[in-house]
């Protein structure tokens, strides 16, 4: 088959993924690379590339990085190199209609459309307790994520996931997906079909607020949400010591236990490496958490320290 010209936006880690697996594929023509301007990281607030753009760099392939991709210079160039595909993989941006009306383009997104809709279908599809999730392929409309769909692929979500094993995991199955499906598409071998509107949900941006532990709700609720934001930003909770020195704890793992009870937020049991935490149904049994400003520990060690007593209350 002739060589499919492809441009190909995305900024993510999870993107960069699909552009070496795409740029492996004898027919793709790779006309250039559009990411997110580089943003200041670290202490220092070096300006650093996008994943994208390391990739698409360590590829040898041209990028462009426009503050904003509505901008008319920007679309024209765009319009000169005539791709067959526009192709948006974790790009971060509202695509304008201009760019819409390029007649071949498509979308990975990172859940079942149209369950979880937005910004951060993973970390939604865990806190919300789904059984499975998976990769669509799509095409763009001027909708948030309502397009056409094309092609899926489905995974379970393993009582164990967070939110950074299943990023990991739909990054391969969408890449896969993706050298898959668009070949067809192009050959017009695959007819798009409208979404359903029944089950559409929206997964918003996550904030840092999010991560905070309310320990009124069941433990269950609250292992997803470690789950859910780890990595980032961590489930949170706080706690004041003898001195009334009120410290941040970031929880990096624990299990849901049943029949425990006690006050939520309540320390139940700080010993023999165990920290459970009663909570407004259950507990949960902390296994790693990290004091502000201090590493990540085990329980054991972090017990070690004196911090944490029984009938110590978490807020």
């Amino acid at each position: 088959m002739s060589r499919i010209r492809v441009v190909f936006f995305g900024t993510a880690e999870l993107a960069a993924v699909s552009l070496n697996r795409l740029a492996a594929e004898p027919w793709a023509a790779i006309l250039g690379v559009v990411t997110q301007p580089d943003q200041p990281r670290g202490r220092d607030l070096r300006l650093q590339p996008t994943p994208v753009k390391a990739a698409a760099l360590a590829l040898g392939l041209p990028v462009q990085q426009p503050t904003r991709c509505r901008d008319e210079g920007f679309l024209r160039d765009l319009r000169e190199l005539a791709p067959d595909v526009v192709l948006v993989v974790a790009y971060g941006q509202i695509l304008p209609a201009a760019l819409l009306a390029i007649p071949s383009q498509g979308c990975v997104h990172t859940s079942l459309l149209p369950r979880h809709r937005g910004a951060a279908p993973i970390q939604w599809a865990i806190l919300a307790g789904d059984r499975e999730t998976g990769v669509t392929l799509m095409k763009m409309d001027v909708g948030l994520d309502t397009g056409d769909l094309l092609s899926s692929v489905v995974t379970r979500i393993e009582p164990d996931d967070n939110a950074a094993t299943l990023h990991d995991r739909l990054a391969d199955l969408g890449a896969a997906l993706l050298v898959e499906s668009l070949p067809r598409y192009v050959r017009g071998e695959m007819t798009p079909r409208p979404q359903p509107a029944e089950g559409a949900t929206y997964a918003r941006k996550i904030s840092k607020d999010d991560g905070w532990v309310n320990w009124a709700k069941p433990a269950e609720e609250i292992g997803r949400r470690l789950r859910a934001f780890t990595p980032w930003p961590g489930a949170f909770t706080w706690h004041t010591d003898a001195a009334g020195l009120r410290r941040r704890l970031k929880l990096w793992r624990a299990t849901p236990v049943a029949e425990v009870s006690g006050p939520a937020g309540q320390i139940v049991e700080a010993g023999d490496g165990r920290l459970v935490v009663a909570c407004g149904s259950g507990a949960l049994e902390v296994s790693e958490l990290q004091r502000e400003g201090g590493r990540r520990l085990s329980v054991a060690e972090f017990l070690a320290g004196g911090l944490l007593r029984s009938g110590d209350r978490l807020d």
